[in-house]
């Protein structure tokens, strides 16, 4: 199950008005941590639900191409069969069915995080697990590259 907690996807990073790293991908994968207090019997939940719904996400993620829908310095065109990343004065072409529009402002491994915490801190108001007081979202681009993120912030 643990080998389905990642993705492959393709990217840039936006650093500035006219600057981006050139496209490109890496095989990110995806931890986490749940924290709270155990009843008695010893079982607070199934926690292989947030497992599935990390997987289900992943999924979703993989053999795809990431683009932020809220990045200052890029302006995201859809039509009917092509999306156009517009940047520094260049239209970048992708097929609609090769990309996936995040709600976030740059594809970076603490955005990721943020954006799979928030699912994940959704998934948890619907599954009534009110016993969850902490949760860490981990998304790992490499070996020794990767970003956090935790609910609550503290």
């Amino acid at each position: 199950m643990k080998e389905a907690m990642k993705f492959s996807a393709g990217h840039f990073t936006i650093f500035s008005a006219t600057e981006r790293e050139a496209l490109h991908g890496h095989n990110f994968t995806v931890g986490a941590s749940l924290v709270a207090e155990i009843p008695d019997d010893g079982l607070l939940f199934d926690y292989g639900v947030y497992k599935h719904r990390l997987i289900e996400i992943c999924r979703e993620y993989n053999e795809i191409f990431l683009l932020p829908d809220r990045s200052p310095y890029l302006r995201i065109e859809r039509g009917e069969t092509q999306t156009l990343a517009h940047f520094n004065g260049v239209a970048i072409p992708f097929l609609n069915s090769d990309v996936k529009v995040l709600p976030i402002s740059n594809v970076t491994v603490e955005e990721l995080a943020f954006l799979l915490l928030d699912s994940v801190v959704e998934f948890r108001k619907e599954q009534g697990h009110d016993a969850i007081s902490e949760i860490v979202v981990k998304v790992f681009s490499g070996p020794g590259q990767s970003a956090s993120a935790v609910w609550p912030d503290a």
